[in-house]
């Protein structure tokens, strides 16, 4: 799976986990890699020419188009990188790009006033997000990559790819993008709600009232837009990074998934694919977080682990609070053992919400972060089960794949300490080699008030907490 992109100037591209043909490019080729969406695979033209195909796949609308983008955007900033400039035939060579606005850095300063501190909304490890408001005044999220960010091309790339061909109500919608000079930015619909993450689970005061109701309709919204992306989009997307921080609310409190710079395409006839491990401790899967291995059950053991921090209030992982409580699955789950399940409901809930339901939640949470993948239902299941279409199975609730194993390497760590010439990988509680590649670099930015991880990162970052 090797696309060549106009080998006359020296460039191309790489699957992340594609094979080499067995025709290998022009010697004066160099090798430039891209993480590019599964199902391509090249074949040669001419000499001077090379061109991609797709593999038999009911592909959706703007599939292809959304393809071309993506080449035609990594070409560009492969000129950009090599001349700081750019110029307005790099972005006639992109077939189809009538389909899709193209802002100009110029009209995206003057919507956020100069991209000014008092429009900014949010900050991340991408860079940072600022309130806009266009010519026709359209209010508009401006999402701008910073040109530190660990988010680097590929990540931006991909969220184009992914997002700029599907709409759905419980997902973002990208208005367009910017791509001028060393500036990559992408434009969304403003949502004027923020996060869940700074809402519902930060530190700062909010003035919305997150009663049982509002928490039911976030939470089947949230698996509605999932098994969306699981089931009805072809080739099937797999987020990858579901966690309350991308989880976005608009005036009506109705919930968007938003960030689709780590989400993977999954091509037809492919139960999953193994990358570079990337997301957050405390939502990661553990066939992910240890083996790199991502399908679309690992979108649905971080589905797991938001629905339990909805109904309890409570970040994942909490370090403020005593050992026993500070791992929100694992206190849920020993509660549930327990019969006592019905505890760890937020207690900021009057008492006109329903109990039962709250606690059917809590137990389709479970159910969602088994340890063993075929346990967890998909997202359509959940779906059903929330809306009460269908029973919850309390026999098929098995223990979850709980932090311990990770925080079991705290000791381990600290032993390493004092040998530093010992080294360890990120196992299951025990060395081995490990068969994913490297992790993903995305920084950890904790939330200090609530220390819960809100960021991408690595499992060494997490025990150097």
């Amino acid at each position: 799976m090797l696309l060549i992109v106009k080998p006359s100037t020296g460039v191309y591209y790489t699957h992340e986990i594609a094979e080499l043909p067995s025709s290998r490019p022009p010697p004066n080729v160099r090798t430039f890699s891209r993480c590019l969406p599964s199902g391509l695979t090249w074949s040669k033209a001419s000499e001077e020419t090379f061109q991609f195909t797709k593999h038999k796949v009911n592909v959706q609308r703007h599939w292809s188009f959304s393809h071309t983008i993506m080449t035609c955007f990594s070409f560009i900033f492969k000129r950009i990188g090599c001349s700081g400039q750019q110029s307005d035939q790099h972005l006639e060579d992109i077939p189809g790009i009538e389909n899709v606005r193209i802002y100009s850095y110029k009209e995206l300063r003057n919507a956020t006033g100069d991209f000014s501190l008092t429009n900014k909304v949010g900050e991340g490890g991408f860079g940072s997000v600022y309130k806009g408001k266009l010519k026709d005044g359209k209010i508009v999220a401006v999402k701008v990559l910073s040109t530190e960010s660990r988010q680097g091309v590929p990540e931006f790339l991909n969220e184009i790819t992914v997002i700029s061909g599907i709409e759905h109500e419980n997902l973002v919608s990208l208005y367009g993008c910017c791509v001028e000079e060393t500036h990559r930015i992408l434009v969304y619909n403003y949502l004027e709600n923020n996060s869940l993450a700074q809402t519902l689970l930060g530190s700062c005061c909010s003035n919305i009232q997150f009663n049982w109701r509002t928490r039911v309709r976030i939470c089947i919204g949230v698996a509605r837009g999932l098994a969306f992306l699981h089931e009805e989009v072809r080739p099937h997307i797999i987020h990858r990074d579901i966690k309350a921080s991308n989880i976005l609310l608009d005036k009506d409190l109705t919930p968007k998934i938003s960030d689709f710079g780590l989400a993977k395409l999954l091509p037809p006839n492919i139960t999953h694919v193994s990358t570079r491990v990337a997301g957050t401790i405390g939502y990661l899967a553990p066939e992910y977080a240890i083996k790199g291995r991502v399908n679309r059950k690992s979108d649905v053991y971080s589905f797991g682990v938001l629905l339990l921090e909805i109904v309890t209030g409570r970040c994942n992982t909490n370090t403020r609070l005593p050992y026993a409580e500070q791992f929100l699955l694992e206190r849920t789950w020993t509660l549930y053992e327990h019969g006592e399940i019905a505890n760890i409901i937020d207690t900021s809930l009057t008492d006109d919400f329903d109990i039962d339901e709250a606690c059917k939640f809590l137990k389709v949470g479970l159910l969602c972060t088994q340890d063993t993948v075929k346990l967890r239902p998909s997202m359509p299941t959940v779906v059903r089960m929330l809306t009460g279409e269908k029973d919850v199975n309390l026999e098929k609730i098995t223990k979850p794949g709980l932090l311990s194993d990770l925080m079991e390497l705290k000791v381990r760590s600290q032993e390493n300490v004092n040998n530093p010439h010992t080294t360890s990988l990120i196992t299951s509680g025990h060395e081995k080699n490990s068969s994913r590649g490297p992790v993903d670099s995305r920084s950890l930015q904790p939330q200090q008030p609530c220390v819960c991880y809100e960021s991408a990162c690595t499992a060494e970052e997490l025990l150097r907490e």
